[in-house]
């Protein structure tokens, strides 16, 4: 079969025939119809400090993916062939104190698909069949594809109650330009977008925010909050972008008793006001992953009800093409000018 992989130590990826993945007696393989890129998978290409800690060449990657069932193991009864699902990319031990206690998504030995183990840049997957998630057989594949950003989104937007609220999300990649759609769903009151890319922001206009804000060119949350006509701070922050600046103006920016979920991890430490956090009782909550598998009901539940939700989460695509294709998506990625590439193996 085709797979897409880290064949050695060092930058760059190669398309290449493998031997087909074993289908273990608790797994289900999945013949990939759509992958999805994810900033974890450019880390992979270029080869990063954190990529030659974290992988061992060679490794097929991808971990955004959505495909139809072809074989399930001898001890799977819940998904049969012709199943169409979307991947869990988190594999979790199931025995540490959190996974027994049912909170999977805080397991302490969780490993990552397309990351430590073979991914869905390929023709055919293995997954645990617990990490498979059976979709409606209607289900637009490109949409399968993002449930995993998806699921990100949904887990950091949805960690408080939304209605009436007044929120920033800081960074409007894929999941914060998804994060917008949901919490417009959710019913937020005002939603303020902050961002570098123009092209980024028109995306998270389009999802649902009141106003969008350029830092590139000088503005700030500061200007939203005039340009909105708030009296008081922000009552909730989503960081998704990682960066120092952004997560500074936010906190400066956020009304007495704030509560922000903090999904954008940074490239380094940085500093921040510890005594606004402390005087101001801000909480702030750190978000990985998708709880397992809470979030993904709720994902489902919301894009059943809401054609305009889905229309707003696939609006994040705007690179779709042949896996054979797979540098240009990459490039696409890596620019920032645009939201989501889609590979299709079908």
């Amino acid at each position: 079969m085709r797979a897409l992989r880290k064949t050695k130590a060092g930058p760059g990826l190669e398309l290449v025939e493998v031997p087909e993945p074993v289908c273990g007696d608790r797994d289900v393989k999945v013949r990939v119809l759509r992958a999805g890129l994810c900033g974890t998978d450019l880390h992979l290409e270029s080869w990063d400090d954190w990529a030659a800690a974290t992988v061992s060449a060679p490794m097929t990657i991808g971990h955004e993916f959505f495909g139809e069932v072809v074989e399930v193991g001898a001890d799977v009864e819940h998904v049969v062939v012709g199943d169409r699902v979307s991947g869990e990319g988190h594999i979790v031990c199931g025995t540490c104190r959190s996974c027994r206690a049912g909170r999977r998504q805080l397991c302490i030995h969780t490993i990552g698909v397309g990351v430590n183990r073979d991914g869905a840049f390929a023709d055919l997957v293995v997954i645990p069949a617990t990490n498979a998630w059976v979709q409606p057989a209607d289900l637009d594949p490109d949409l399968g594809a993002l449930f995993d950003p998806l699921g990100n989104a949904t887990h950091t937007a949805l960690q408080w109650p939304m209605v009436g609220e007044d929120v920033a999300i800081t960074g409007a990649g894929p999941i914060g330009v998804m994060a917008t759609a949901i919490v417009r769903h959710a019913g937020a009151r005002r939603i303020a977008v902050s961002d570098v890319r123009p092209e980024r922001l028109e995306l998270a206009a389009r999802a649902g925010a009141d106003l969008t804000v350029d830092v590139s060119g000088g503005r700030d949350l500061a200007w939203a909050q005039h340009e909105l006509g708030m009296l008081e701070g922000f009552d909730i922050g989503l960081e998704m972008s990682g960066a120092p600046d952004a997560v500074r103006d936010l906190l400066d920016n956020l009304n007495h008793g704030a509560r922000v979920a903090m999904l954008g991890l940074p490239r380094s430490p940085y500093e921040i006001d510890w005594g606004k956090v402390i005087t101001h009782m801000i909480t702030l909550r750190g978000i990985y992953g998708r709880e397992m598998f809470e979030t993904w009901y709720l994902m489902g539940s919301m894009l059943a009800s809401s054609p305009a939700l889905r229309a707003a989460v696939q609006s994040v695509i705007t690179w779709r093409g042949p896996a054979e294709d797979w540098q240009e998506a990459f490039a696409h990625t890596r620019s920032g000018l645009g939201g989501k590439a889609v590979l299709d193996w079908s």
